[in-house]
């Protein structure tokens, strides 16, 4: 059975999403930075900052997926184990992401707006400075099979967009959410979030690795 035969493109774009969105969810520095801007100068300076996190996450994505495409006969082989450890992986990082405080990486943030290129380069690099972010990615990839040997360059091509699309929509929906209630959020309100997004990947993790043992895949 070849690549196309087991995967859609429907199955591609829910994987992608899904990674995207977890990539972006967790509230490390750019997290913090990102909702301190909203606050601070509004939502869509907040939105660029998480664009700026979504352009650095992608480039680790292609990096994790052009080294996991040099073990093409490692994944066929394996990839039931690929996504037992994928999903052990994932719960180690949700557990981490549940027991970390972010309010720790709050900083004075001046309230001189720059401009919208100033905020997203700024981000970008925020990111790109944590290459740690590429080890979330392997087990990810491992977890949804999300690299296969012998993929058509389309389908990774619409992968990697969902990836993209995936965390758009998470900077997008967080960047409105703490600009409707930004009378209201405050420092608790980042903790609490934040143990919320580690407990949701660890519940996710679990369903995954029974799935993985079962032989079954919701993805």
């Amino acid at each position: 059975m070849n690549w196309i035969e087991q995967v859609t493109i429907l199955d591609l774009l829910v994987k992608g999403l899904v990674i995207g969105v977890v990539v972006s969810a967790p509230l490390g520095p750019v997290g913090v930075l990102c909702i301190q801007r909203t606050l601070n100068k509004g939502r869509w300076f907040g939105f660029v900052t998480g664009l700026g996190a979504a352009l650095s996450d992608i480039c680790y994505a292609f990096l994790t997926g052009y080294g996991m495409s040099f073990m093409d006969e490692f994944i066929m082989k394996h990839q039931v184990l690929l996504q037992i450890l994928g999903s052990i992986m994932l719960f180690v990082f949700g557990v981490y992401t549940f027991r970390s405080n972010p309010v720790k990486e709050l900083r004075p943030v001046s309230f001189k707006r720059g401009t919208y290129l100033h905020n997203f380069i700024t981000a970008f690099f925020v990111t790109f400075s944590n290459p740690l972010i590429i080890f979330l990615f392997i087990g990810l990839f491992a977890r949804f099979s999300f690299v296969m040997p012998g993929s058509p360059l389309g389908f990774q091509l619409v992968g990697y967009l969902a990836i993209i699309m995936g965390a758009v929509l998470w900077w997008l929906s967080t960047t409105y959410f703490v600009n409707k209630v930004r009378t209201h959020f405050n420092v608790r309100g980042i903790w609490v979030l934040n143990r919320v997004i580690g407990s949701v990947v660890m519940v996710a993790s679990l369903v995954g690795l029974v799935l993985a043992f079962y032989g079954n895949s919701l993805y």
